[in-house]
């Protein structure tokens, strides 16, 4: 089973993946970050907060890399489900991150800064909690002019616009037209375009979507070497169709 959630996270840790997210989400579909200039996060550099709230186990996180200077950490957070307590979550992650920052070790090197990204994979709910650490605190007013907030960078990929969705160039394109026609069609018209990580894309539309037959089909999938979603519909009708 361990392995099977470490294979869920590999989607995302593919840097084409990656970096087409941030492009896309955070530069309006600009190349900014290019994947050859992203570094995976050292499992030295990840701080346990304790034992049920594990930082390595929780984000995908990539250093955004010029020459050898960090120019930002760039995080993902994945959720099926608004959480209500995630600005409290999210500070946590950057803050391990900004601790190591301060130690004497890394004293003379040059800061960089932490940029922690929400993606809400649900399609059936908004998002409507909070973005804010103020928006989850129930602050006495005297106290609120003191109280540093801090925001949170939630994107509902499901609600987000056609053209948006359709600027994604890598196979999360798949996952989010997926989220999108379900949201509003109710049903989903599979595509011909050719997956490059058909398998752990699979998984993560497994996880997302709560529908066991994306994962249970990969078998059949790699064995024939499908490539392309329509095929892997297929095989899951044809299926369906057997029981």
């Amino acid at each position: 089973m361990q392995e099977k959630d470490i294979t869920r996270k590999k989607f995302e840790r593919h840097n084409d993946v990656f970096a087409d997210i941030v492009n896309v989400l955070l530069f309006g579909g600009k190349n900014i970050i290019s994947e050859d200039l992203l570094c995976d996060v050292p499992t030295s550099n990840l701080l346990k907060i304790d034992e049920k709230f594990d930082y390595q186990d929780r984000v995908i996180s990539k250093y955004w890399k010029n020459s050898q200077l960090n120019i930002a950490l760039v995080g993902f957070e994945n959720q099926t489900n608004p959480y209500k307590s995630m600005p409290l979550q999210v500070i946590c992650y950057d803050c391990a991150e900004y601790s190591r920052q301060s130690v004497r070790e890394y004293r003379h090197t040059k800061k960089y800064p932490v940029i922690t990204l929400i993606l809400h994979l649900g399609y059936n709910k908004r998002w409507k909690y909070p973005k804010s650490l103020r928006g989850v605190l129930n602050i006495n007013k005297n106290l609120l002019p003191y109280v540093n907030d801090y925001t949170i960078n939630v994107f509902e990929i499901a609600h987000l616009n056609r053209d948006i969705i359709d600027s994604f160039e890598s196979d999360f394109w798949i996952l989010a037209d997926y989220l999108y026609q379900m949201r509003t069609d109710k049903t989903y018209v599979p595509d011909t375009g050719t997956i490059k990580h058909i398998e752990e894309l699979l998984l993560l539309m497994s996880i997302t979507t709560g529908d066991r037959r994306f994962e249970q089909v990969i078998d059949e999938v790699l064995e024939k070497k499908i490539t392309n979603m329509r095929e892997v519909l297929d095989i899951i009708e044809a299926e369906d169709m057997e029981k």
